[in-house]
């Protein structure tokens, strides 16, 4: 005779059966006394006698030995270093639980326990220069202050935004489409491992689960209710990071989002945003105005020596071109090659070769209409 199942087993089961959302999850708990375990003993009547629950759900949950192998789940969360959380562990967020829809369990790589207020950085993963700095900025500056930067591990945005907390040694988690055993994107591989040894990767899905279309706005929930407020630095009006300010705003959660060029696509969603009444973000001090509440609450900042930027690396390796030539993109300017030439007063064959050496060293990048765009 089998073992009888432990109360976190239970909670792992339920949580991955298939097609059984968490607000029906949540409701069969509150209804039937709290327990998992009752749950996946219950009898068919009982379980349809819940609203939300009927004779699909309550054959999910009486056979769940059918879809789901316990053993193989443990021995993976094992391999991995990883733990599967509760509402009721100390390491599941605060936040996370006040939303209307709460996984009932997070898989976790990493010890980070949530004991600093979070906020959100997202955005677009077709992003300029200038969205990444700003994002990488962001995550450095929140960190600095003593915040938790939340993001979800994709191109672009979220991984400078994740970048820039690690790059002053602050706190960063990120939030998965799919299974911890995935990482997606496989560049990141990296920045996956440096997350999870300083702060936490977390999941609602089990191993092997694939991001798809539903995943990713399950994702996105979580990131923005972990977090006292949701950054979005550049997107269209389509992105996924205006999903996540959208459930932003039904969680009660704070909206900023960062301007940019009027006729960037990627600045578009953005300006919606602020068009809609989130708050325009120019600087971190836009955050904690708004977070003003959280006196008394208000995270420890984190003191640094600062090594160099890349930037400040690089600038004195230049030669006196290409030092001509990457000054004239100051104050964002996104030039041509005809109006590098008019600005540094070098030849056309100058100038490109000057070019080429800026995107080289990547302090420059040539965008899809012709001009040329510098980092900051």
């Amino acid at each position: 005779m089998p073992d009888p199942l432990t109360e976190r087993q239970a909670f792992m089961i339920l949580n991955d059966l298939p097609n059984i959302g968490p607000i029906t999850l949540n409701r069969l708990l509150q209804e039937l006394g709290g327990d998992p375990r009752d749950i996946l003993t219950a009898d068919k009547r009982r379980l349809e006698s819940v609203r939300g629950v009927g004779p699909e759900t309550s054959t999910a949950l009486f056979t769940w030995h059918t879809h789901f192998d316990l053993a193989r789940e443990e021995e993976r969360l094992m391999q991995a270093g990883a733990a599967f959380i509760t509402t009721r562990d100390e390491g599941y967020p605060k936040m996370l639980k006040e939303i209307h829809d709460p996984p009932i369990g997070l898989y976790r790589k990493g010890g980070y326990l949530f004991g600093q207020p979070c906020i959100a950085v997202v955005g677009s993963r077709r992003t300029t220069l200038y969205g990444q700095s700003v994002a990488k900025k962001l995550g450095a500056e929140l960190a600095q202050m003593g915040f938790c930067v939340v993001s979800g591990l994709a191109r672009g945005i979220d991984t400078a935004a994740h970048e820039g907390a690690l790059s002053v040694g602050g706190k960063t988690v990120a939030v998965l489409g799919c299974g911890l055993d995935i990482v997606y994107p496989p560049e990141n591989l990296g920045l996956y491992r440096r997350i999870a040894e300083t702060g936490a990767v977390l999941s609602e899905f089990p191993f092997g689960r694939k991001a798809d279309k539903q995943t990713f706005p399950m994702r996105n929930r979580v990131v923005s209710g972990i977090s006292e407020g949701v950054v979005v630095v550049e997107s269209d009006v389509s992105g996924g990071a205006m999903i996540t300010a959208r459930f932003a705003g039904e969680q009660g959660r704070l909206i900023f989002a960062v301007p940019g060029r009027i006729d960037q696509a990627t600045s578009a969603g953005c300006h919606q945003l602020i068009r809609d009444g989130a708050t325009l973000l120019t600087s971190v001090d836009d955050i904690l105005n708004e977070l003003s509440y959280l006196d008394g609450l208000r995270p420890k900042a984190i003191t640094t020596e600062g090594e160099p930027s890349v930037l400040e690396q690089l600038l004195p390796q230049l030669d006196e071109k290409e030092r001509r030539v990457f000054d004239s993109f100051k104050g964002g300017a996104m030039l041509g090659i005809d109006a590098l030439t008019t600005a540094t007063a070098l030849a056309p064959a100058e100038v490109s070769a000057a070019l080429m050496m800026l995107e080289l060293k990547k302090l420059v990048t040539k965008r899809v209409d012709g001009t040329f765009e510098a980092r900051s």
